[in-house]
């Protein structure tokens, strides 16, 4: 681990749970190098999570955290900024855990423009109960409760945020870790809800039933498929079938929730 990282982890934790070749440790140390870029108050962040895979990050981090209920993970990231509205809160949760049982929350954490720094580790399964489809594995795609391919169409988790009111949505994957460092950063600037999707690998549940290779070929996976806007662009329809955008996806201004509400609360005080 580099130096300039160690102190935002507890290394007594170390070594993780997840499987080899996992994608998270790739975005938690992302996110440790943009929380080291913008030096951001350690005793005044908190990292909040759910459960799965991807709600074990929280463990491992020396901040304050909350790893919570299936679901729950922005509820309880919500009430933390409403009533201490001075801390940075970040939100670390899955595919599954924040688009199924955790749906509603997500949505309106989005419609009412919290100051909460989302990163969805998004592996397209539920990794951790069983290898089961989640509302983003693709159509056609293999889990234990799928066997003979997923038959559901998957949310494009990106435009939902953004028809619900989040004011910053950016998307990377584990391969492209800069961009990934960058849209942390970014996200954590913007004065509302940020959501920062991460298309990552689980090389176990997801991999095997699809016959997707070794991680390594998982992760150049990413590289040939997650493009830029710039070069999306230039791609004929026909080009653009199996590619997804990386970078920036949204960014707008809008009332900040926690901000309406003091305001509200100095005028009833007569302020």
């Amino acid at each position: 681990m580099l130096p300039e990282i160690e102190q935002y982890f507890r290394l007594e934790k170390l070594p993780h749970m997840w499987c080899p070749g996992c994608g998270n440790g790739i975005i938690l140390h992302c996110l440790a190098k943009a929380v080291g870029k913008l030096s951001i108050n350690q005793e005044r962040t908190v990292m909040v999570s759910g459960i799965g895979c991807a709600a074990r990050a929280s463990s491992y981090l020396d901040f304050d955290t909350l790893h919570t209920t299936h679901g729950r993970a922005l509820a309880f990231a919500t009430g933390v900024k409403f009533a201490k509205p001075e801390l940075n809160v970040f939100v670390l949760t899955g595919d599954g855990d924040c688009t199924a049982i955790g749906g509603n929350h997500f949505i309106h954490a989005a419609r009412r423009n919290i100051n909460l720094t989302t990163i969805v580790f998004n592996n397209n399964i539920y990794g951790m109960t069983g290898g089961q489809y989640s509302p983003m594995t693709p159509n056609a795609c293999r889990a234990t409760t799928s066997p003979y391919g997923n038959l559901e169409r998957p949310f494009n988790m990106a435009e939902l945020a953004i028809g619900a009111g989040a004011t910053f949505v950016g998307r990377a994957t584990s391969f492209h870790t800069k961009i990934l460092t960058d849209l942390i950063i970014e996200g954590y600037k913007n004065s509302g809800f940020s959501l920062i999707e991460v298309v990552t690998h689980c090389p176990t549940s997801f991999g095997r039933q699809n016959k997707m290779g070794s991680p390594a070929d998982m992760l150049k996976w990413q590289r040939d498929h997650g493009i830029t806007v710039m070069k999306y662009n230039k791609l004929t329809d026909e080009e653009r079938a199996d590619k997804f955008i990386v970078g920036i996806l949204h960014s707008s201004k809008a009332p900040e929730y926690t901000a309406e509400y003091q305001k509200l609360v100095e005028k009833f005080q007569g302020r």
